[in-house]
């Protein structure tokens, strides 16, 4: 067991499904995961209070999609020094430079990664913009 540094992960997703896995392979590894479907739940729950380290963020959701709630949270100063992962499908470069031009540190593809990658992949993102 390594003595690797343990995040608060936020994930926004509309697939409860994912989130519910995700979550599990973040707090199996020691992380504190907190989940909201869809951008709507994830705006009450940074409006409310939260302050994730990490934000994992899908693109492709209804109502607000990831990058839209981006740009919210941005707007409104919600979580300034949360490091800002897109974990998506949506492989539009338009959608991609976009997230880039938001400032997210990260953006991982779901359909090529696996979910234990996923996990390692974002501490890794996180580790490397934290050193």
């Amino acid at each position: 067991m390594t003595d690797e540094k343990k995040y608060k992960v936020f994930i926004v997703d509309d697939d409860k499904f994912l989130l519910d896995m995700y979550a599990t392979k973040f707090k199996n590894l020691g992380h504190d995961a907190s989940v909201a479907v869809g951008s709507v739940e994830a705006l009450e729950k940074l409006r409310g209070g939260a302050t994730p380290e990490v934000l994992i963020l899908d693109i492709i959701m209804p109502a607000m999609d990831g990058l839209e709630l981006l740009e919210t949270i941005r707007k409104e100063n919600l979580v300034p020094n949360a490091v800002v992962v897109m974990l998506t499908n949506e492989t539009d470069p338009a959608k991609i430079e976009k997230a880039k031009s938001l400032g997210v540190a990260g953006y991982i593809v779901k359909a090529t990664t696996i979910p234990s990658e996923v996990v390692s992949e974002v501490v890794s993102i996180v580790n490397k913009k934290n050193s």
